[in-house]
């Protein structure tokens, strides 16, 4: 499931007048905007496989690059893509080329989630506050824009990427709202989904239906806060469709330059983390032909955690490893 080099070479470099047949360059301006995964919408655009798409979100609450409220709050998406011979089966593998801010400020909240901390402190923030911070792309630093007495030197490394990817999902509605997460994708809030990754998701419907959005321009794990630094974004995507694995994709897959990267969602933490861990397991047994004994000694001596959303009503937890560590098996 890595992508060819090659193929990541054209790409990064073709543009309308690529002479490769069947990928083209494509600018998309959105003018409405879903708070679903769903496949009871019509498509904003139909692409092929290869086709690479420059398009833009709005932050969480429907504000635009320009601070003009597009539509209503909760996680608006920019979508649906149509993938033109996507099926059911299928694996859709979606290359960000680019995510990056284009607007200099966020808003995130004043607030701990219940999940978070004892009781005692997550009850000192029944009315959260709305906190605006300035971007600084120029530095690219974070600050808070308020009158906090001790965080008037205090700033963090900007770390743009987006809080929601996903496709339709399969359930007795085809859809689900933008707040949530499962084996289709959807508000993963997984600060890895950022310029130059790799997103591998199960395809449920023809023409999968690919959505993006809530974009954060930075996110502590967690997400402890109930959101990011919620802002707008321009965003560059390459689709590339895996035909009939031979292995069934149970949760999303993440790969960068660094990590190879396996979610897992469940109601508890421990639930989540069995469910990554498998999810890792299966990875390295379908690409390198590991027994389960050989996994047992790559595991137990290389996995990482992170627990990336506890916000939500289900708990997302990614096992992942890096790739140096990988350069000593053989791939299959």
């Amino acid at each position: 499931m890595h992508l060819n080099l090659k193929y990541l070479f054209c790409i990064a470099f073709f543009s309308t007048s690529c002479s490769i047949s069947g990928q083209h360059h494509i600018d998309f301006t959105p003018v409405s905007f879903s708070n679903k995964f769903s496949l009871n919408l019509t498509p904003v655009l139909k692409i092929h496989e290869g086709d690479t798409i420059s398009t833009e979100t709005v932050d969480a609450s429907g504000a635009d690059k320009n601070g003009i409220r597009k539509t209503t709050g909760g996680n608006p998406l920019t979508g649906p893509f149509y993938i033109e011979d996507a099926t059911a089966g299928d694996i859709l593998a979606v290359h960000f080329n680019k995510i990056a801010l284009n607007r200099s400020y966020a808003f995130t909240s004043e607030n701990f989630i219940p999940r978070s901390l004892p009781k005692d402190i997550t009850d000192q923030f029944k009315r959260p506050r709305i906190i605006k911070w300035k971007l600084d792309k120029q530095h690219n630093l974070a600050s808070p824009d308020t009158s906090y007495a001790h965080l008037r030197s205090f700033n963090i490394p900007l770390s743009p990427f987006l809080g929601c990817v996903g496709v339709a999902p399969s359930n007795d509605k085809n859809e689900i709202l933008s707040f949530f997460q499962g084996s289709f994708g959807g508000n993963l809030d997984f600060s890895a989904l950022r310029q130059s990754s790799t997103i591998y998701l199960p395809v449920f419907h023809e023409g999968a239906f690919l959505f993006l959005g809530d974009a954060h321009a930075q996110q502590g794990d967690g997400e402890l806060a109930g959101n990011a630094l919620e802002t707008s974004m321009d965003v560059e995507f390459t689709v590339r469709i895996i035909k009939a694995p031979a292995y069934k994709l149970a949760f999303p897959r993440i790969e960068d330059s660094n990590h190879i990267m396996a979610m897992g969602i469940d109601k508890s933490l421990d639930g989540a983390l069995k469910l990554a861990t498998k999810n890792l397991v299966d990875w390295l047994q379908a690409d390198y032909g590991l027994s389960i004994q050989e996994v047992s000694q790559v595991l137990s001596t290389s996995v990482e955690y992170s627990i990336a959303e506890i916000a939500d009503p289900d708990v997302e937890i990614v096992a992942k490893i890096k790739r140096q560590i990988l350069k000593g098996l053989k791939r299959q």
